[in-house]
């Protein structure tokens, strides 16, 4: 039987594309004026990697270049999320299972939070925590390594929930704690997990709850 939950929040307790063309409208305008750094076919790989993953991995995929990936932190780090924003059906459901539960996100720490404001899910949550890369070397898997730690779970006591196999998912799985694959597109079929599905309410079945 688990002990806890830890949740990711991007496309894992609502969807990016929600909230994206709003969200990203400067940064992507920013992107579409140096077509000498990004083709046609490689601006719009980046502009949906973009809804999916953290800006420094992107920028540092699609080479952006020093002066480009100045100017898009420079428009992210103070970014906020001040629209009204809907978690995915499923996620009311999962936050009623009757385990302590953490929210572990990547992101800019300000927009970060806002969002988690807007979708109104600040206390069901034991504790939140936002990793910044613009301040700090943590990582995911540093946080997981200290809940471990502060609670005195084993990794067989925890269920980590997220959407991308080389963030929280590869993090989970070096600590052997296993996994809930949530990939509703079939994204990643070669990842290794230890539950996947395109259904989030599969994770009461995983739970066997």
């Amino acid at each position: 039987m688990k002990k806890a939950l830890i949740f990711d929040l991007d496309n894992t307790i609502y969807p990016v594309s929600s909230i994206g063309p709003y969200l990203f409208t400067d940064l992507f305008q920013l992107l579409d004026q140096h077509p000498e750094i990004l083709n046609e076919a490689t601006l719009n790989a980046a502009k949906d990697e973009l809804q999916r993953r953290h800006y420094h991995l992107v920028a540092d995929k699609y080479n952006f270049g020093a002066e480009l990936t100045e100017a898009g932190l420079k428009l992210l780090k103070n970014l906020e999320y001040q629209q009204p924003m809907q978690p995915f059906d499923a996620y009311h459901q999962l936050k009623g299972i009757p385990l302590k539960k953490f929210l572990v996100t990547t992101g800019f720490s300000k927009l970060q939070w806002s969002k988690v404001k807007q979708l109104g899910i600040e206390n069901d949550f034991d504790e939140i925590h936002i990793v910044d890369p613009d301040l700090s070397a943590r990582t995911k898997k540093d946080v997981f390594a200290g809940l471990l730690l502060k609670y005195g779970y084993q990794p067989k006591d925890v269920l980590v929930i997220g959407d991308d196999p080389e963030s929280e998912i590869k993090a989970a799985t070096e600590l052997g704690i296993d996994t809930f694959l949530f990939d509703p597109e079939g994204r990643h079929a070669e990842a290794l997990v230890s539950y996947r599905s395109k259904d989030l309410n599969d994770v009461v079945k995983f739970l066997k709850l």
